[in-house]
């Protein structure tokens, strides 16, 4: 069954998900996925650990492609593209599709390089140009008024709070289409993760966002749209409130209230 939103609330996806298999060897991962995620929200992905929420979050920017022995089966959409075709180039997807971790990961470099490295890489060489878009991603990152004046020290001096914005403004400096976050506030105190949510409800305005996190309180304050995962397979999908509040399956209900997980 296709996961989408109710016709009367229909609009176009902006990923679209078609009868995915994920393979780890002979291992069936994930089992015959089919989601929409729309545009300018926020989804997020719930479920138990072990259930495939991560391994389908790197689907959807050929991550998983690393992991020697992997195989993937199926349609992933974006903007109507298969970004799985044979023409289509990795690194554009992934410029596309930015990613940030469960754990921060500066690079051992300064604020400035971090966030800069990516445009390097990607050819651009303008001095002027790379110092404007560098500051405006760490402002897009809520982050530059703590840095502004140290941009020159190592990132490895910040907090872990401070460091993961960072990794978010790096993210951003090459303008991404979708951002996607493995817990990215997990491994925070309750103020950092409060800044990374309130990030969160600001870059989707710009942004897709596709979240996995175990908070389901996290995912209940953050997202628009919520997927339930048990086993490698898509339960339920939904309006955040709804699946919180009125699930249509008994299984996204006991997941919901603790009955197992």
């Amino acid at each position: 069954m296709i996961q989408q939103l109710p016709d009367t609330e229909r609009i176009e996806p902006k990923i679209i998900i078609r009868d995915l298999n994920f393979y780890y060897g002979s291992n069936l991962a994930l089992d015959n996925l089919n989601l929409d995620i729309p545009p300018h929200q926020v989804t997020a992905f719930i479920g138990p650990s072990g259930c495939g929420k991560s391994t389908f979050l790197r689907c959807l920017n050929r991550m998983n492609e690393t992991i020697l022995g992997t195989r993937i089966e199926g349609t992933v959409l974006i903007d109507g593209e298969n970004i799985y075709a044979p023409e289509v180039d990795v690194v554009d997807v992934r410029r596309r599709v930015g990613m940030v971790f469960q754990k921060s990961n500066p690079f051992p470099k300064t604020m400035f390089e971090n966030v800069a490295y990516g445009l390097r890489i990607n050819g651009l060489k303008d001095k002027r140009k790379i110092s404007e878009i560098v500051e405006r991603s760490l402002v897009d990152a809520a982050i530059w008024e703590e840095v502004k004046d140290r941009l020159h020290e190592s990132a490895m001096g910040l907090s872990g709070g401070q460091q993961q914005r960072l990794c978010i403004a790096r993210a951003l400096a090459i303008e991404p289409e979708v951002i996607l976050m493995d817990e990215p506030a997990s491994a925070l105190d309750p103020i950092a993760t409060q800044k990374i949510e309130d990030l969160i409800q600001k870059l989707k305005t710009d942004y897709t966002i596709v979240i996995v996190t175990h908070n389901m309180q996290q995912a209940a304050r953050v997202s628009d749209m919520t997927a339930f995962f048990y086993l490698g397979k898509l339960i339920e999908v939904g309006e955040t409130g709804l699946i919180f509040t009125k699930p249509r399956l008994s299984q996204t209900e006991d997941y919901i209230t603790g009955r197992f997980g």
